[in-house]
């Protein structure tokens, strides 16, 4: 964040016709932006931008002012007022005329509209500022100039419409440039409507902005729109394809819109734009959804149900087909009332917080954040409902999932709910009816009014979360009959499951998108163990740290233990990996005190939990001879059938207590080799 220092705050703003604070606080409000808002989007802290607004800087940064002009995607005619004020001058024009495309052709300087006279030369500008900022070929420039065939002099008229749209355009405009294949409009996107609103859409798209920031965007994106592409423009124009692309836009940005604003309770402000768009587009199925959705949702049902007739009607008579499911789902939820209200009043209680705190410094995972980010992408039909996070013990699931579950808190106005199941635990795992109950609690439903039965409880926990942006992490879970029926219905929540197992039948009957995590790299090792002991130490004591990393394979809880020890004791990292290197390397990566902190306690509830035959099959593992073995292989080792073998191998990779390789190969970790090794001389309470 940057503040203010470095500029001088003064009592009293300087004389001037139109003073920068005033001049800056009217774009910010054309925006639509609050100061909180616009700070942040700057990157400015928001007491430095009161001070701007009330005129306490007496010499505002020009990095400042530009970053803010960006910020409130400003022309380059609003960031020169804003330049003039700083200067104490009054604002003036820089003479730059703004194309604009969306609706008919309109050249505007300043508050002015220059008028383009004559068809031919706006058929050359409309189809330069559709190809921005891209150049037009000469081909397609005489099929627009000319639909029905060139005349013999279409060089020099060419050459004679350009030279009169580069003086419309003039002075300190937009200008036009010859390019090898045809003429390019050389502007700042800023300058075009076209551009400004593509700018628009991108910032609401990318980067997974949070839903508040996403709708100020497509707001403003939408407001660009006067009407169809070039709609005073001849046929062969708006027919072209850089203008149908754009129209295809505007209705991704209004579905878009509509969605958003369905999720935050405001849909009554998403109907003028579909309103808009049905005229234009009368037979569009999603549109007309969304539009029955935003006016049931605002509280005129009848005029969502009128809009569901008309549509109906038209697509009988027009093309003799019913209407879709996505709009047949739209009027039943209008039937039903199943309809996110607008203003709808919130909880008495605190807006839930549950998640943990993470485990500090995080490493690496880039795609599997990516996947993550996948449950807030601001398009629903990419947007999973539920993600599965599987992997061995300390792998590391945990601490990605909470990682991530922080750095998007934002887009989970409703609040996140948490729980750990203690699938693989030596306390015992919680029904689901308590989990339930905590969550009801947590959702501000009275003691009182929490259902005994398990399905009510079940039911009213759904009720409470539809049309609600809540973020559930089911943490530890030990299969998927654990997980269902602590899954809300609504799609407009997210569910995080972390797991030992694969969870598969979460993946065939929910849906649900798995990310399998896999050890870290040798690099992202070296950078994990050294967020933890320092730089410093591991460049200094490369070979030592280099020998300690390979001895735990990559394995984050490893990391993490080795690199509290080294800092608890002080110890050098030579003498400790020495210390490692014996047949005790799995029981010795303990923190002290801390059983949670501890391989083998790790280790051990995972094998706990398997069935006697597996844990047996899991011990032979340990006297493997080769790098990895087939059923086949495996059955010879434990004198059983290669089926038999099968089965039980199968059963330790899902548990992820062994790895399955393509053309049905499998091999055992070292780490948890050595633990396999180890397990004969060991008397576990569920050794059999």
């Amino acid at each position: 964040m940057v503040g203010t220092r470095g500029d001088a705050v003064v009592e009293h703003a300087p004389a001037a016709q139109v003073t920068l604070g005033e001049r800056l606080q009217a774009l910010r409000r054309r925006a639509g932006l609050s100061q909180e808002a616009a700070a942040a989007r700057a990157g400015v802290s928001t007491r430095a931008l009161r001070d701007l607004e009330r005129d306490r800087v007496r010499q505002p940064r020009a990095a400042t002012v530009r970053r803010l002009a960006d910020a409130l995607d400003l022309s380059e005619d609003d960031l020169a007022g804003l330049r003039d004020a700083v200067r104490g001058r009054a604002p003036h024009s820089t003479g730059g005329p703004r194309v604009l495309v969306l609706g008919p052709l309109a050249l505007r300087r300043g508050t002015a509209t220059v008028p383009v006279t004559g068809p031919m030369l706006g058929r050359l500008l409309g189809l330069l500022a559709l190809k921005h900022p891209e150049p037009a070929g000469m081909q397609e420039i005489t099929d627009i100039l000319w639909p029905t065939g060139p005349p013999g002099s279409w060089q020099s008229l060419i050459h004679t419409y350009v030279s009169q749209v580069r003086r419309l355009l003039a002075p300190a405009g937009p200008t036009v440039t010859r390019t090898p294949t045809g003429y390019l409009l050389q502007a700042s996107p800023h300058l075009i409507d076209l551009g400004r609103f593509d700018a628009l859409l991108t910032r609401a798209t990318g980067g997974h902005p949070a839903p508040e920031a996403a709708y100020e965007s497509l707001t403003r994106a939408l407001r660009e729109w006067r009407g169809p592409v070039l709609a005073d423009a001849d046929p062969a124009l708006r027919r072209h394809p850089a203008a149908v692309a754009a129209d295809e836009r505007r209705i991704r940005a209004a579905l878009l819109h509509a969605d958003t604003a369905l999720r935050l309770r405001r849909p009554a402000e998403a109907v003028p734009f579909l309103s808009d768009l049905v005229h234009a587009e009368p037979l569009h199925e999603s549109l007309h959804a969304r539009l029955i959705l935003a006016l049931a949702g605002g509280g005129e049902q009848a005029a969502a149900l009128a809009v569901f007739t008309r549509l109906r009607d038209r697509l009988d008579e027009d093309l003799g087909i019913a209407p879709g499911p996505e709009v047949r789902d739209a009027h039943l939820r209008v039937l039903r009332g199943r309809l996110p209200r607008a203003g709808r009043p919130a909880p008495t209680g605190p807006v839930p917080a549950q998640l943990p705190a993470g485990v500090g410094t995080h490493v690496g995972r880039e795609e599997e954040l990516q996947v993550l980010d996948t449950l807030v992408s601001p398009d629903p039909a990419r947007r999973p409902r539920l993600v599965a996070v599987v992997g061995a013990p300390g792998i590391g699931k945990t601490a990605l999932v909470t990682h991530w579950a922080h750095a998007r808190r934002g887009h989970f106005a409703d609040g996140q709910l948490f729980a750990d199941l203690r699938g693989h635990s030596r306390l015992p795992a919680p029904r689901p009816d308590e989990v339930l109950a905590r969550f009801l609690r947590a959702l501000d439903t009275p003691p009182d009014r929490i259902p005994a039965d398990p399905d009510e409880a079940g039911a009213l926990y759904r009720t409470l979360l539809a049309d609600r942006r809540t973020l559930i992490v089911l943490d530890d879970a030990r299969d998927a009959d654990q997980v269902r029926p602590l899954l809300p219905g609504s799609p407009s929540c997210a569910v995080v499951v972390t797991s030992r197992n694969r969870l598969a039948g979460l993946v065939a009957a929910e849906g649900a998108r798995r990310i399998g995590l896999d050890v870290l790299a040798p690099d992202e090792a070296l950078q994990l163990l050294g967020s933890i002991v320092g730089g410093c130490r591991v460049a200094a004591e490369q070979e030592a740290t280099h020998r300690l990393l390979r001895s735990f394979g990559g394995l984050p809880l490893a990391i993490r233990i080795a690199g509290a020890n080294l800092v608890a004791r002080n110890a050098d990292l030579a003498a400790y990996s020495a210390e490692l290197t014996g047949d005790d390397l799995i029981s010795r990566l303990r923190v002290e005190g801390d059983r949670r902190s501890a391989l083998q306690e790790a280790f051990d509830l995972s094998y706990s939990a398997l069935p006697a035959d597996a844990r047996r099959m899991f011990r032979l593992l340990a006297l493997l001879p080769g790098p990895d073995l087939t059923p086949a292989g495996a059955a010879v080792l434990a004198g059983t059938t290669p089926d038999r073998a099968a089965v039980l191998l199968a059963g330790l990779a899902d548990a992820h207590l062994l790895r399955e390789h393509p053309g049905g190969r499998f091999d055992l970790p070292d780490l948890l080799r050595r633990y396999a090794r180890d397990l004969p001389a060991r008397d576990l309470p569920a050794e059999a």
